[in-house]
C-alpha cells in the first residue's frame, strides 16, 4: 500500500478544519497511519520546503521565504495516509496549489481562494490549508523528515476486514 504525507497548515487548524478534512480523507477509503500536532521550527520547514520540494528553484527565494514565514504562524498538524495510489489520490482531492485555480469540491477549492498574484503583490504566502506530497516517491523523503518509524502504525481498518482479496471467501460456510 502506498503511503503520503499531509500537513494541515497554521490557516486550517486555526480556521478549525482539520475534523472536516481528515474525514473528507477517510470517507474516501484512506487510512490514517501516523498523526501529530507540533510547531516546527525554521530548520525543520527549511529541509521540507527546499532540500526535498525544491522549492527556492520552482518558485523563488520571495515565495520560499514568505512560506516558512506563514507555516511558522501557529501549530500544524501533521498526518501520513495510506491506500491504493494514495499520493495521486490525494493530490486529486487536494485540489491545485493555487487556491484561485482549485476547482470547487477540492480541499482548497472549498477552503481557499486566494492567486499567487495578489499574494505576491502583498509580499505575504498563500493560506491554502493543506501540503500534500507532490507524488509517491517524494511522499516517502516527507514521511522520513516528519516521523519515526515508531510512529508509523500497521492495522486494519474495519472496511479492509471486508474489501481486501485476501480477507475474500475466509468466512463461507463449507
Amino acid at each position: 500500500m502506498e503511503q503520503t504525507l499531509i500537513i494541515l497548515k497554521p490557516d486550517a487548524v486555526k480556521r478549525g478544519l482539520t475534523g472536516e478534512i481528515i474525514s473528507r480523507f477517510e470517507r474516501a477509503g484512506l487510512k490514517i497511519v501516523a498523526a501529530k500536532m507540533l510547531r516546527p521550527d525554521y530548520d525543520q520547514f527549511y529541509y521540507h520546503y527546499e532540500n526535498i520540494s525544491k522549492m527556492v528553484s520552482r518558485r523563488g527565494q520571495d515565495a520560499f521565504d514568505v512560506t516558512l514565514a506563514m507555516m511558522q504562524e501557529g501549530p500544524v498538524m501533521a498526518f501520513v495516509l495510506q491506500g491504493l495510489g494514495a499520493a495521486s489520490l490525494v493530490r486529486k482531492m487536494v485540489g491545485d496549489t493555487e487556491p484561485q485555480k482549485a476547482l470547487p469540491g477540492t480541499i482548497r477549492g472549498d477552503f481557499a481562494h486566494m492567486g499567487f498574484a495578489h499574494a505576491n503583490a502583498h509580499g505575504i504566502g498563500v493560506p491554502n490549508v493543506i501540503h500534500a506530497s507532490g507524488d509517491a516517491d517524494e511522499a516517502k523523503e516527507e514521511i522520513k523528515h516528519w516521523f519515526s518509524e515508531d510512529e508509523l502504525f500497521d492495522y486494519e481498518t474495519a472496511a479492509e476486514t471486508y474489501t481486501q482479496a485476501t480477507n475474500r471467501g475466509k468466512n463461507k460456510k463449507k
